[in-house]
């Protein structure tokens, strides 16, 4: 069997971590009136539960839909992004793309009931993973594992459906709406060993070191943290070196991971690949790259399930003109 962390030590570590968050979902924390609209979407969504799948990719696609005739700022940064990454295409198929993303992306959202809210054997009877191999490996060797991924539409199910194998840590950014943050927090850490501030990386390299799989997104664009120029579809995009300093500070692996929405309509695939080869190599560019690579691999195969709606080229080389109206 792999070295991992047993369940005794996963769930120590995740309730030692919940007590340091004060704002522990309580609901008598958020009766005030403007909580209100986001009472009604929580319980939408634990409407949206009870239906079958199929009828929840439909109505997803619905959503996605409306939601892009309602942001037209939104559809402008797709646009744009799309034009940078993929200028051999016409902009017919271009725009085929960004509807797809846009339905794709109001699947994700109703995703979130079946997190929250289906039993695990529901939830196993829609996923398939396959490079599972490759986690057991390291870990046998004795090494802990991060699973670089990107923001691609599945991401929150993705991390969900992975949980059901193994233990899994994950890294999470503060949400605006308070109530929606709370609540957010408390049900994933139902499910994962622990939930982490990205600032918080002293516990994150502890859980790892615990060899215990860790989930981690560093694709998008972080202006206040130490950046390197590397390449990602054509572009010269600002990739944070962060990369390079976790794996180096805590001996781990860096293993490409990323969820597939089946196109047929029949559940999800969770791919992982191999180790990226001499990570960190000690040169931050060289790293940088090699992380932004594995990601766009998987962007080439679905374009339309990763989340253009970002403006992930916001920081331009010195000199450049912005991007962004």
């Amino acid at each position: 069997m792999p070295k991992t962390c047993n369940r005794s030590t996963a769930g120590w570590f995740g309730n030692k971590v919940a007590q340091l968050r004060s704002d522990y979902f309580k609901a008598s924390n958020y009766w005030h009136p403007r909580f209100w609209p986001m009472w009604i979407t929580l319980g939408l969504l634990r409407l949206v539960s009870l239906f079958p799948y199929p009828v929840q990719l439909s109505l997803g696609r619905l959503l996605g839909r409306l939601l892009q005739s309602l942001s037209k700022p939104r559809q402008r940064i797709v646009d744009i992004n799309l034009a940078l990454c993929f200028p051999d295409k016409s902009r017919q198929q271009r725009d085929k793309i960004k509807n797809a993303c846009f339905a794709n992306i109001g699947v994700s959202l109703l995703e979130m009931s079946m997190c929250w809210w289906w039993p695990e054997a529901k939830l196993r009877s829609l996923v398939e993973i396959r490079g599972k191999e490759h986690i057991d490996a390291v870990l046998e060797s004795g090494r802990g594992v991060i699973l670089v991924t990107g923001h691609f539409v599945s991401l929150e199910i993705g991390g969900r459906l992975l949980a059901l194998f193994m233990p899994i840590q994950v890294m999470y950014r503060t949400q605006k709406n308070r109530l929606f943050d709370s609540y957010l927090y408390t049900r994933r850490s139902s499910y994962y060993v622990n939930t982490i501030s990205r600032k918080n990386t002293r516990l994150m390299i502890k859980g790892i070191k615990k060899l215990v799989p860790t989930w981690y997104a560093p694709d998008q664009n972080f202006p206040g943290e130490r950046n390197v120029f590397a390449p990602f579809l054509g572009v010269q995009t600002a990739t944070i070196t962060a990369s390079s300093r976790l794996a180096q500070s805590s001996g781990a692996a860096m293993l490409p991971f990323y969820p597939e929405r089946k196109k047929d309509g029949s559940g999800y695939i969770l791919w992982i690949d191999p180790p990226l080869a001499d990570f960190p190599s000690g040169d931050d560019v060289k790293d940088a790259t090699a992380v932004n690579a594995s990601i766009e691999k998987s962007v080439l195969l679905q374009p339309d399930q990763y989340v253009w709606i970002h403006q992930r080229f916001k920081t331009r080389p010195q000199g450049e003109p912005p991007i962004y109206p």
